[in-house]
């Protein structure tokens, strides 16, 4: 079993053969959901390197409040996310803080991949069937109540976007490496979904597993 460190020196889990003792693994193109109540943890690993991992979320009392980019870039005056960004609603309350960040670029500008964006900027595919990120985030909420309409604009953790002066944006490979996490605290009870993005074009290529943790 070959190991990955992280950019401490730590062992957040292990690669090829599984994540570590307490880290569930996303495989390629999958996602899930689940409940993360007010104070607990969540840790995302990219456990091979330049992986992104789509996340979002709603209020677990009231799917009407869910997680918005644009009051969270409001009221950064940014668009960076890293150690110390509080994630807010709709409704500008906190719901996530990141505790943690060894990567450093993540994206909260893109909406997550769809079967529309195989079909429009994949022509390569044909307008064949694609794992999507929206896909995924769906049926991993489902046991909540949750649709695709009411899943908007998702933290691209891992994702290595950058606008050019005229505002043209770039995708490049991400720039996590092996280990590297990200780790948010819940700051209210959330039904949140997360993926192993499913975009071969946001991943360097190759789409690849994400592992995470809750605490």
């Amino acid at each position: 079993m070959s190991t990955a460190y992280d950019r401490t020196g730590q062992v957040p889990t292990q690669t090829p053969d599984g994540p570590a003792d307490g880290f569930t693994r996303l495989s390629p193109q999958t996602g899930t959901g689940f409940v993360l109540s007010a104070g607990q943890r969540l840790t995302v690993v990219d456990p091979t390197g330049e992986q992104v991992s789509d996340l979002f979320c709603f209020s677990a009392e009231d799917h009407a409040e869910w997680f918005s980019t644009g009051r969270t870039i409001d009221y950064a005056n940014s668009v960076a996310v890293t150690t110390g960004t509080v994630l807010h609603s709709n409704r500008s309350r906190p719901m996530l803080t990141v505790v943690e960040d060894t990567c450093g670029h993540h994206d909260i500008l893109l909406t997550p991949c769809s079967q529309q964006t195989f079909d429009l900027l994949y022509p390569e595919f044909e307008g064949a069937y694609h794992p999507s990120c929206l896909e995924n985030l769906v049926t991993g909420l489902e046991p909540f109540g949750v649709v695709a309409d009411q899943v908007s604009t998702t933290l691209n953790i891992f994702m290595n976007v950058w606008s050019e002066r005229s505002g043209e944006l770039h995708i490049d490979p991400p720039t996590s490496v092996a280990g590297d996490r990200f780790v948010v605290r819940a700051e209210m009870d959330l039904h949140v979904g997360l993926t192993a993005c499913s975009a071969e074009k946001s991943n360097a290529g190759t789409c690849k597993p994400i592992d995470y943790r809750i605490d």
